[in-house]
């Protein structure tokens, strides 16, 4: 990606400034400087000879010196062509020092008026929705739009809550992006080789309705019940830094998104029940189960307790008696995609452990050193039920498979995949719903990376490519992609619009595919 003036930015269709780096199993990362090439075959048409063939003299010919002419020419010849090579040697070499890969760990930070451009090649959609405050958490409002949709223009039901200066400007948003267009822009000497759908070539801007909730305070971590759409329910649970957690049904927002003239009733924009079993103890870890359909809510906060609230037909219910194993702040939480009672936990102590809630004594059946720093963040794989990835503190991440956790006290089992790319602490991390293969993590370091584990690091191609850039050797070959985005806290993966993700930062939200995925 290429770094240049903020007052040369370019704008429209909603993109922002990202570095972009891509990588597929055939290739590695490349860059760009982001500016259109001019086509070298342009069409300049016949000339023809004004005086034709048979144009005859009566003049006297006069003979020259031959030799001294194509003395002249050869010199003159020679001197335009040395002038050209040396031009575009220097522009070759201007373009080297203005375009090259940005690795945010080893790159020259930006100057104070350089912003990173996002290479429109390599964004199959990119939009950017601004905000009144930062978030710090996203998640996907299931729709009845049908799933692996692929056609554009895109729609996207959106829930996030807000971290305003003051308390009382804290909200909790319910939000529609349509109209979203793709925006790839293809090599002008790229031949397609399928014909585009017509609605790929709407040409509109975005747009945005949203329905807020006020809230009292910051917004911790949002997430929406998967079986919104079975139900009729969409529940969403809001962990606050005061402690509490609050339940509400988005049902009325979502419908007036699409019911003209629909009117959401004030019960609406009110919990529909508030867990406060954590007192006044703020956390981070919140998980809806994906097996249970009535609502199982787990909470987790930073005095290392778990609580397990529960839907009954009448009322929520919250487990009194918390699950504990360290005073260390539980980080993340989640159920597991494959059992209804089991779920996870890392936390602050480097640990990652495995929960099941019929256990009596409330104590983990599983603990596991993940890390020697924090477990900021972890993923259960809704594909291959036995894969887990979390993601640390100290930047590194990984891949873990829980057939290899045991009870053994004086073994602990190693990753089977880890990687320490970034050098600043793992925001979030997430397994793609749809292709098992593919992981998607945000760092500190402003970016979201994406993975295919699938990828062989021996490839003779991969080798071939690293011999020849130096810069390369830093990247492992599993790396797809780089995308940028100031202060990313949260990424999730749209589960019915394959390769979609939406993340948000302190430059709002950004709703993105590429081509790598």
């Amino acid at each position: 990606m290429s770094k240049r003036s903020a007052e040369d930015d370019l704008s429209g269709n909603g993109s922002t400034s990202h570095t972009a780096i891509k990588t597929n199993k055939d290739s590695l990362p490349t860059t760009t400087n982001g500016k259109e090439e001019e086509p070298d075959n342009m069409d300049i048409g016949e000339f023809e000879d004004p005086y034709g063939d048979e144009f005859e003299s009566d003049e006297e010919i006069i003979e020259l010196d031959d030799n001294n002419d194509e003395e002249d020419d050869d010199m003159i010849d020679e001197n335009s062509t040395q002038a050209k090579i040396e031009e575009l040697e220097a522009k070759e070499q201007e373009q080297q020092q203005q375009s090259s890969i940005y690795l945010p760990h080893k790159s020259k930070p930006l100057g104070p008026d350089e912003v990173l451009e996002a290479d429109p090649t390599v964004y199959e959609m990119l939009h950017k929705i601004n905000l009144p405050w930062p978030c710090l958490t996203v998640d996907i409002l299931p729709d009845s739009l049908g799933n692996e949709r692929r056609s554009y223009p895109a729609t996207v039901y959106l829930a996030t809550a807000t971290q305003a200066a003051k308390a009382k400007d804290n909200e909790l948003l319910a939000m529609k992006a349509s109209s979203l267009a793709k925006t790839l822009v293809k090599d002008e000497n790229e031949e397609d080789e399928e014909d585009e759908d017509d609605d790929d070539d709407v040409d509109s801007d975005p747009i945005l309705d949203s329905e807020s909730i006020p809230l009292r305070h910051t917004t911790n971590r949002i997430r929406v019940s998967p079986h919104a759409q079975q139900t009729g329910e969409y529940l969403t649970a809001s962990m606050s830094e005061n402690g509490e957690v609050y339940i509400f049904d988005l049902l009325a927002q979502y419908k007036a998104f699409d019911t003209p003239g629909y009117m959401i009733p004030k019960s609406s924009k009110r919990p529909i029940h508030t867990i406060r079993a954590h007192g006044n103890v703020e956390g981070y870890g919140l998980d809806w189960s994906p097996l249970v359909n009535t609502g199982a809510l787990l909470s987790g906060d930073m005095s290392g307790r778990i609580y397990l609230t529960n839907r009954t037909t009448s009322s929520w219910t919250t487990d009194k008696t918390p699950f504990f194993a360290s005073q260390s702040s539980i980080e993340d939480i989640q159920w597991s995609t494959g059992e209804t009672t089991v779920f996870a936990t890392g936390g602050c102590d480097g640990y990652i452990r495995i929960w099941d809630t019929r256990s009596k004594k409330h104590k983990p059946a599983l603990s596991v050193i993940a890390s020697k720093s924090d477990v900021n963040v972890i993923s259960w794989s809704s594909k291959i039920n036995h894969l887990l990835a979390s993601g640390h503190d100290d930047g590194s991440w990984g891949v873990w498979d829980l057939r290899n956790f045991t009870n053994n006290t004086t073994s602990n089992p190693s990753p089977v995949a880890n990687y320490d790319f970034h050098k600043s602490p793992i925001t979030s991390i997430s397994f793609n719903p749809l292709d098992e293969s593919i992981i998607a993590v945000s760092s500190e370091d402003n970016t979201v990376t994406l993975w295919d584990l699938a990828v062989e690091a021996d490839d003779e191609e991969i080798s071939q490519q690293r011999k020849e850039a130096q810069e390369l050797h830093d990247i492992p070959p599993q790396l797809l992609f780089v995308h940028w985005q100031r202060d990313v806290k949260d990424v999730r993966w749209h589960p019915q619009i394959p390769g979609c993700l939406v993340s948000t930062g302190g430059d709002g939200l950004n709703i993105w595919k590429t081509i790598s995925v």
